[in-house]
């Protein structure tokens, strides 16, 4: 390739290719043509590093070691001169990774499973050229290149704090581990502690703008605050897959008949009794949540951006967009608008080989080894002892090695039995993905199932709080999972568990049939996420996906408005039609004439007999009949007219009434 051709060539990667990819990809084919071989080795490690410390006076430093300047032995060297158009290439290419969007990431969430997806699409996005500012309550562990992450303090230890006991003992005295007022005092508390944080006020203050947000959808009313602030769109990555309150905000039908309560252990397929009780769990969330938002975090919220910040609801109903961390496969089929994507196992990968420790403790055993963890917020450590006794004979019990993760060192439990490996930290997807692994005891967190699912391994769960019960739930309706409950937990019962789903077949063969279901799609679910996300950068919000649905009211939504007018207008309709009809009877009966009517004579000649026979009768009675009977016995006169009798009694009736032959078209008394 000639020098020229080259620089064509970058000046074409520019244009084709991702911002830091491109980087990568001409700065090393730039240095990689331009000296000979062995003079300069640019690693993609090397090129990172200096993607690294952008914008801190790195730039200039890597052009001239790059493409001239100073020698390994410390001698100048003279730039050829078409390294100074490579030179401009590359400068080209740097200020293009810095034109990518400027996209703000927030959770609220109170678990380190709610930042593992928001991480996955980072990674991304940053990929792509974009930059990230992505602000939660988890310290990283390590360094992301071109990621900015921030984390308030007095919200890292706020949230320590509020997860900092025993989830395990709460539940196994039959209560709620999470009552419903601490779910309340922890979304009001950590908003106010996240947006007074110096951190935070450092952020806003900034001048700094965002070309998008994305908010977890599991409680985004406090970080629409900031996306307000900042005037950028917003989107969201919902992290609790059977939350639906968010994406139902956003347009999308949610039914309470097949969409179970995320807190509790229902499925799509309900009975009555669990339909009626599954109504009132969602009926009054959703009013004990509208009060909350609108009467106090709202408020609150005001002191910080002002007076003039719309509704939260308001702001709620603009969401331009919801990658959904679920799928038909795993969680349930879903009638979603066209502005939601699902991209359950965004973090899933292919295994990678243990650390070698890991790997001689699993391989030593021939029967192959279980796997224990109950996540991230469920600290083992604090268990109590009781249920730590459960635990530690039915492992003992086992033929099998078990792996347990637990928070406090290994040495810190005295009788562990000699096939039990404890260990704070574990690469659980390397572990789930090995071919020794025999069984995973777990809490049933929903990222734990998507990669026990992923990898193939049948579950033993053993709810804690929060989506616990509704993701063992559906794990056990799909046939891959048993679910014991902490409140009568046995050894027993544990060991009957763990032997039940290794060696019926059933188990196995559910979960691989999950996960072939799941693994076949037409992309990774972070490449669809990624697509979906630049999709939202492209239109500026995509408002075209929206549904006017998102601004009806439930009234409106459901057509009850529309149900109770047509149930007003049927009832008048019917009284109108009612009323009408009987005054079209009765003039029916006045003005047609009876086909049976006597001739004028006979009517005379009748009138006369009745005047003569009922002198008695007062004069001024004058009462008109039609088409009636007449009978008379000399004492009493009887009528009957249309239905209608009168009796005028001339004196106390002494002999039978006689009916006096005919009917009379017209009689009148006098």
């Amino acid at each position: 390739m000639t020098r020229r051709s080259l620089s064509l060539s970058l000046f074409l990667s520019l244009i084709s290719r991702p911002a830091h990819v491109c980087f990568l990809f001409s700065l090393k084919r730039l240095i990689a043509c331009s000296h000979p071989v062995g003079e300069i080795a640019l690693t993609e490690q090397t090129a990172t590093s200096l993607l690294q410390h952008k914008g801190k006076a790195s730039v200039s430093t890597a052009i001239h070691s790059g493409f001239g300047g100073w020698t390994s032995n410390g001698k100048h060297r003279e730039m050829h001169p078409f390294r100074w158009v490579y030179a401009v290439s590359a400068v080209l290419v740097w200020c293009r990774c810095g034109g990518g969007s400027r996209v703000l990431m927030v959770t609220m969430g109170g678990t380190k499973s709610h930042k593992i997806p928001f991480l996955e699409l980072a990674r991304g996005l940053i990929s792509r050229g974009h930059n990230v500012t992505f602000l939660n309550a988890f310290p990283p562990d390590a360094e992301e290149a071109g990621l900015e992450e921030i984390t308030p303090l007095n919200f890292v230890f706020y949230v320590r704090n509020y997860t900092n006991w025993d989830l395990l003992g709460v539940r196994m005295s039959g209560r709620e581990a999470v009552p419903p007022a601490d779910v309340l005092r922890y979304a009001y508390h950590s908003c106010d502690t996240v947006l007074s944080d110096p951190e935070t006020r450092q952020l806003m203050n900034s001048g700094r703008s965002f070309d998008l947000a994305i908010l977890d959808g599991a409680y985004p009313e406090c970080a629409l605050g900031l996306a307000f602030h900042f005037r950028a769109p917003f989107m969201y990555l919902n992290s609790v897959a059977f939350y639906m309150g968010s994406v139902s905000y956003g347009g999308s039908p949610a039914p309470f008949s097949v969409t179970p309560f995320f807190a509790r252990p229902f499925t799509d397929d309900m009975g009555f009794i669990d339909r009626v009780r599954n109504t009132v769990y969602l009926t009054g969330t959703e009013i004990v949540h509208s009060v909350f938002i609108s009467w106090y975090l709202e408020a609150m919220m005001k002191n910080y951006f002002g007076a003039s910040m719309p509704r939260v609801f308001d702001m709620a109903k603009n969401v331009s967009f919801i990658l959904q961390n679920g799928h038909a496969t795993v969680t349930y089929p879903r009638p979603y608008l066209p502005n939601v994507a699902e991209i359950a196992c965004i973090h899933c990968r292919p295994t990678k080989p243990l650390p070698k420790e890991l790997e001689q403790f699993v391989s030593g055993s021939e029967m192959g080894f279980i796997y224990v963890s109950m996540g991230s917020s469920v600290l083992t450590a604090k268990m109590p002892e009781v249920l730590r006794m459960t635990f530690l004979r039915a492992f003992a019990l086992l033929p099998y090695r078990v792996i347990w993760k637990w928070e406090t060192p290994e040495n810190s439990v005295l009788d562990l039995p000699s096939n039990v490996l404890l260990s704070r930290w574990l690469p659980q997807q390397d572990i789930l993905g090995h071919n020794k692994i025999r069984a995973f005891v777990t809490h049933g967190g929903l990222l734990s199932m998507f990669e026990t699912v992923y990898h193939g391994v049948p579950v033993v769960t053993m709810p804690v709080f929060c989506d616990h019960d509704a993701n063992s739930a559906k794990a056990v309706l799909d046939g891959y999972a048993l679910m014991l409950q902490l409140e009568d937990l046995t050894t027993e019962k544990l060991v009957w568990a763990i032997n039940e789903v290794i060696h019926d077949p059933k188990y196995r063969e559910g979960v691989r049939k999950r996960s072939r279901l799941l693994r076949d799609q037409p992309e990774h679910p972070l490449n669809r996420a990624i697509y979906w996300t630049e999709y939202v950068l492209r239109h500026k919000g995509a408002y075209h996906l929206q549904s006017p649905a998102k601004e009806h009211s439930v009234l409106q939504y459901y057509l009850i408005d529309v149900i109770i007018f047509c149930f007003i207008a049927g009832y008048i309709c019917v009284k109108l039609f009612i009323k009408l009809n009987s005054v079209a009877i009765r003039l029916l009966i006045r003005f047609v004439p009876n086909p049976q009517s006597l001739p004028e004579e006979e009517l005379t000649r009748r009138k006369t007999k009745l005047k003569s026979e009922g002198s008695g009768v007062s004069g001024n009675a004058g009462v008109d009949f039609r088409n009636g009977l007449v009978a008379s016995n000399g004492d009493c006169v009887a009528m009957s007219a249309n239905g209608m009798k009168m009796v005028n009694a001339v004196r106390t009736a002494t002999s039978p009434l006689k009916l006096i032959q005919g009917q009379a078209k017209t009689l009148k008394l006098h």
